[in-house]
C-alpha cells in the first residue's frame, strides 16, 4: 500500500490550530457609541424606569471606526508521535522522544529542518551540526494574500530563523527551538505578538514534516515484517516450488490466513499431509480502492480451484508447491510470476504470516 500523507493539507490545519486567525472587533465602531433622548411618553402614562447606573449623556462618541485586530499568541502542536511541551516554556521549543526505528534523533531532526527550507526553496547560510544550529536564509512563513481573481505574489513579509537542536545525553531525547534571526517588512510592523507567532509557525512547519517522515518510516517497518522472502526453488521431488527458510509449522499454520487476504477461499486443510486446498477468485476493484489505498493484488493464475502443498526442505526451510484442482503441478513460468506477485503483496500491505 503506498502510504500517501498530503503535507501541504497538514500545514494549513497547522497554522489554522496554532492561533494565527485574525479576529475583528465591530464592538468599537461608533454607530455603537450613540446615546438618544430618553423616550417621551404621553402626559398621562407613567415614564419608564432609568437606573441612573446606565444613565449616558445624549451625545454620539467620536470614536475609530477601523477594526482592530487582535492576535492570540500561538501555540507548538505536538502532532508528531513522541513529541511534548513543558508547560510554561516562553520559548519556541518542542521536545521529541526516539520512536522506534529512528537511529539517529537529532539526525532525524536534523533533516526535518532542512526539508521544511527546501519546501520553502530557500537554505541554511550559517550551520553548525555538531552544535546542532541552523541560520537560515530569507523566506515567507505568512503567504501572499489570495485574491478573488488571482494571487498576490507579494509576500507580507520575510524572516530568517535559527533553529537549536539540543539533545540529551541518554540520546532518547532532544528539543528543537525557533529564534527569529531577522524580520523585513514594508508594511506590517515588528511587534512581540507577532515574533512569538512566527517563530511558533516556523517550528510547526518543522513539527508538521518530522511526523510526516515518521509516518512514512512506520510504513517501510512495517514492509519489513514478517516473511518477505519467497524465493523460486524446488521441492524434495525436483518440482517447481517457492522456498523459504521459515519454519514449517510458522508457514502451515499461518499461510491460509495470508490466502485469505489475497482472494482465496480456502476450501480444505489437511494438515496430515500438509495440503491446502482454496479456490480463487480475482478480486474486483473500484476507484476508490485506488484512492484509499485498498486495493487487492490481483495473482497471475487463472480463477479456480488451487492445491498448495508445504513440505519440509532437506536444508531445513519449507517449500510450497502451487497445483492446479487436478493435482498437476503449475509450469515454472507461472510460478516465477506467481512468486514475484506474492512477494509484492507481503511487502507493501506489510503482512506478516
Amino acid at each position: 500500500m503506498q502510504y500517501w500523507i498530503p503535507k501541504a493539507l497538514a500545514v494549513s490545519v497547522l497554522v489554522s490550530l496554532s492561533g494565527c486567525g485574525v479576529f475583528t472587533d465591530e464592538a468599537h465602531h461608533k454607530r455603537n457609541y450613540r446615546a438618544s433622548e430618553p423616550v417621551q411618553v404621553p402626559e398621562q402614562l407613567a415614564q419608564p424606569a432609568l437606573d441612573p447606573t446606565y444613565k449616558m449623556e445624549v451625545a454620539e462618541y467620536d470614536n475609530n471606526p477601523d477594526s482592530t485586530n487582535y492576535r492570540p499568541p500561538a501555540q507548538v502542536l505536538t502532532v508528531a508521535k513522541g513529541s511534548w511541551v513543558e508547560e510554561g516554556d516562553k520559548q519556541a521549543r518542542v521536545y521529541f522522544d526516539k520512536n522506534d526505528g529512528i537511529a539517529d534523533l537529532d539526525e532525524f531532526i536534523w533533516d526535518s529542518v532542512h526539508a521544511v527550507l527546501a519546501e520553502h526553496q530557500t537554505k541554511p547560510i550559517k550551520q553548525d551540526k555538531l552544535l546542532g544550529s541552523i541560520e537560515t536564509d530569507w523566506y515567507a512563513i505568512i503567504k501572499p494574500e489570495e485574491g478573488w481573481l488571482w494571487d498576490s505574489d507579494i509576500a507580507v513579509s520575510e524572516q530568517r530563523f535559527t533553529f537549536s537542536i539540543e539533545e540529551k545525553s541518554h540520546q532518547r531525547t532532544a528539543s528543537l527551538s525557533a529564534k527569529l534571526a531577522d524580520y523585513k517588512s514594508e508594511d506590517v510592523p515588528l511587534t512581540p505578538i507577532l515574533q512569538q507567532q512566527l517563530e511558533v509557525r516556523a517550528l510547526n512547519q518543522v513539527v508538521a514534516e518530522f511526523d510526516y517522515r515518521y509516518r512514512q518510516l512506520e510504513v517501510e517497518i512495517r514492509k519489513q515484517q514478517g516473511i518477505i522472502s519467497l524465493e523460486m526453488g524446488f521441492d524434495n521431488k525436483g518440482n517447481a516450488a517457492l522456498v523459504t527458510e521459515q519454519d514449517y509449522f510458522v508457514i502451515f499454520d499461518r499461510f491460509s490466513g495470508f490466502l485469505e487476504r489475497l482472494s482465496f477461499t480456502i476450501v480444505e486443510i489437511d494438515q496430515e499431509r500438509g495440503l491446502i486446498t482454496a479456490d480463487y477468485n480475482k478480486p474486483e476493484s473500484s476507484v476508490w480502492d485506488s484512492i484509499w489505498g485498498e486495493e487487492r493484488a490481483e495473482l497471475p493464475i487463472e480463477n479456480g480451484q488451487y492445491q498448495i502443498l508445504v513440505s519440509r526442505t532437506k536444508e531445513g526451510g519449507t517449500s510450497l508447491t502451487w497445483m492446479d484442482d487436478e493435482g498437476i503441478t503449475l509450469e515454472p513460468g507461472t510460478m516465477n510470476d506467481l512468486q514475484q506477485a506474492l512477494e509484492n503483496a507481503l511487502r507493501q500491505r506489510g503482512i506478516k504470516i
